[in-house]
C-alpha cells in the first residue's frame, strides 16, 4: 500500500513569504538561526530549488522559495520590510542567531519603548528584528 503525503499545516493570518536565492540552504539556516521546523518541503523540477517551503518560527509560518528569473521572478533583495521575532528570551534567541552566522546591523539593547530589541541580516539579505522583555536573563 503506497503512503499518502503527509498535508501541510494549514495558513492563517497574515503570513510572510519570501523568495531567495538558496531556499534550501536558507530553510537550514533558519532551523539553526531560530530554531525553526519545517514541515513541507516541494522541490522544483530542476531539483536544486524549491517552489515551496513552509517553515514555523516561534509558533509564525514563513513561507519561501527560490527565485525563478526563468518565470519573472528573479532575485531583488528588500530593503523595505523585516522579519520580527517577539520573544520571551530574546538574549537566548539573539546568541543562537548570532552563532548561526547571521550578522549585527544593530546590537541588542533597551529601547525607548522598553523593549530589549537588535536588528540582525542573514546571508540572503533578509532583515531580522529580535524583541523581547528588558529584564529576561
Amino acid at each position: 500500500m503506497e503512503t499518502q503525503p503527509q498535508a501541510p499545516p494549514a495558513i492563517v493570518g497574515v503570513t510572510p513569504h519570501i523568495n531567495v536565492v538558496g531556499a534550501s540552504d536558507a530553510s537550514a539556516l533558519y532551523q539553526r538561526a531560530f530554531d525553526a521546523k519545517e514541515v513541507h518541503r516541494l522541490p522544483a523540477e530542476d531539483g536544486k530549488r524549491l517552489m515551496h517551503c513552509h517553515l514555523i518560527i516561534n509558533g509564525g509560518g514563513l513561507l519561501m522559495a527560490d527565485c525563478f528569473p526563468e518565470y519573472g521572478y528573479g532575485h531583488e533583495p528588500s530593503k523595505s520590510f523585516t522579519m520580527h521575532l517577539q520573544v520571551t528570551d530574546p538574549q537566548a534567541w539573539w546568541d543562537r542567531a548570532v552563532a548561526a552566522g547571521l550578522e549585527v546591523v544593530s546590537p541588542l539593547q533597551v529601547m525607548f519603548w522598553g523593549d530589549k530589541y537588535g536588528l540582525l541580516r542573514d546571508a540572503f539579505s533578509v532583515q531580522w528584528s529580535i524583541g523581547g522583555p528588558p529584564d529576561a536573563a
